[in-house]
């Protein structure tokens, strides 16, 4: 064995060492899925990396910086591998991830939750990379058992070559995620690597009695939790989240609120009013109340503003709906903390409805993400099951393991 090769044997141990050390030992198959399947050779020349303490992604050339680049590409961190759907932002905005490499250790957990046995057919939604289909076709050791869909044309080719350059060739399959792939149905497991809001219909169509739906969730409010669910013999599903899971969506599944402009004017006339709840308590402090005000306070999103053209404002924040019709504003003046003015402006007052989330969750014990639940009904209808009372005491990591993310 040469010293190259000794070198990335050793890089692909330590990042199975990593994701142990997060998510604890793997069982025997998937300890040889992530050995046997590099994950160096599933990433892009050009990928782009957070940069130290956070913000904004910065682009990382293999060919300009050879060391940074393979760093990440066995980190238990994420890799961005594609900016802005492939093309270029919008007219004086700044680029914004749409694929990546998600972090490994977060890999591994999502994949120990969807308890894949031999013989199982498996459909995954958002190949990417390829990276996670080449580790599922490593457990499965039977290509025909796998199906992968990817939205992204280029994405798909590419990932399907890289697939075959290992000896792997699952179905790959180019189209959108949201309807799976019918003609492989049905399926034992199906795994999402994008977010969703709701369980597509075509993915319980699909999967046989007793199969394992694992997706990351989002809501307008947050992207946080990820679903376990299982499918019955009616066509019903019913769940529980785990703690994290904050993935890119599933396109279809994106907020079409993309700025404040889109829903406040100049010339509306908001209903003035002020509030004792901090707007941090619902938006950026606690990310557990952020998933609780998600699930009870449907489609609404929120924006925080830190150079607001107001007088006497230091810093605000935007609630808005997805219809587009309706909006609220809560403002910190910058001296004390415990009385907020409000302005709503439209058919539903925004803050009220988040205040009222909040008082909700907050008077049952500030209940854990793993207590909430999420139920399909055999005519499509979705709903969130929201505890009546604390189920157990909170942790940061959650009932069910590690906290995930991107």
């Amino acid at each position: 064995m040469s010293a190259e090769a000794r070198a990335l044997w050793r890089a692909r141990v330590a990042l199975l060492r990593r994701v142990e050390e997060a998510v604890g030992e793997l069982p025997q198959v998937w300890r040889q899925a992530f050995v046997g399947v590099p994950r160096h050779v599933f990433l892009p020349d050009v990928v782009w990396l957070r940069r130290p303490g956070g913000g904004r992604h910065e682009r990382c050339d293999r060919a300009r910086e050879p060391e940074r680049w393979w760093a990440a590409a066995y980190a238990d961190a994420p890799v961005v591998v594609q900016m802005c759907d492939g093309g270029a932002p919008r007219s004086g905005g700044a680029e914004w991830p749409s694929s990546s490499a998600s972090q490994p250790s977060i890999v591994a957990a999502m994949l120990l939750a969807l308890d894949v046995a031999d013989g199982h057919r498996v459909l995954e939604i958002g190949t990417g990379t390829g990276w996670n289909a080449g580790l599922l076709a490593h457990r499965l050791d039977d290509d025909r058992r796998l199906v992968t869909v990817e939205v992204d044309v280029n994405l798909a080719r590419i990932a399907e070559a890289r697939l075959a350059g290992l000896g792997r060739h699952p179905t790959v399959v180019w189209g959108d995620g949201a309807e799976g792939w019918a003609t492989g149905a049905p399926y034992d497991r199906i795994l999402s690597t994008a977010a969703v809001t709701h369980i597509p219909p075509a993915w319980i169509r699909q999967c046989r009695p007793g199969a394992v739906i694992v997706t990351p969730w989002a809501s307008a409010w947050t992207a946080n939790g990820t679903l376990v669910a299982t499918v019955d013999e009616r066509g019903r599903a019913h769940g529980r989240f785990r703690a994290g899971g904050a993935f890119m969506h599933l396109r279809g599944h994106r907020s079409r609120i993309t700025d404040v402009d889109q829903v406040f004017a100049p010339d509306h006339t908001p209903e003035p009013g002020t509030t004792t709840l901090s707007p941090w308590d619902v938006a950026g402090a606690d990310p557990v109340a952020e998933f609780a005000i998600g699930l009870m306070a449907p489609d609404i999103w929120h924006h925080w503003d830190e150079t607001p053209d107001a007088d006497g404002v230091h810093t605000r924040l935007w609630v808005g709906d997805e219809a587009g019709t309706s909006w609220a504003s809560v403002d910190y003046d910058g001296r004390q903390l415990t009385t907020f003015t409000v302005h709503q402006h439209g058919p539903r007052p925004l803050w009220t409805e988040v205040e009222s989330a909040w008082s909700r969750w907050h008077s049952t014990g500030r209940p854990d993400i793993p207590a909430f639940g999420w139920t399909v009904s055999p005519n499509g209808t979705q709903h969130a099951h929201v505890p009546e009372s604390a189920a157990g005491p909170r942790t940061t990591e959650g009932a069910d393991g590690p906290s995930w993310s991107l």
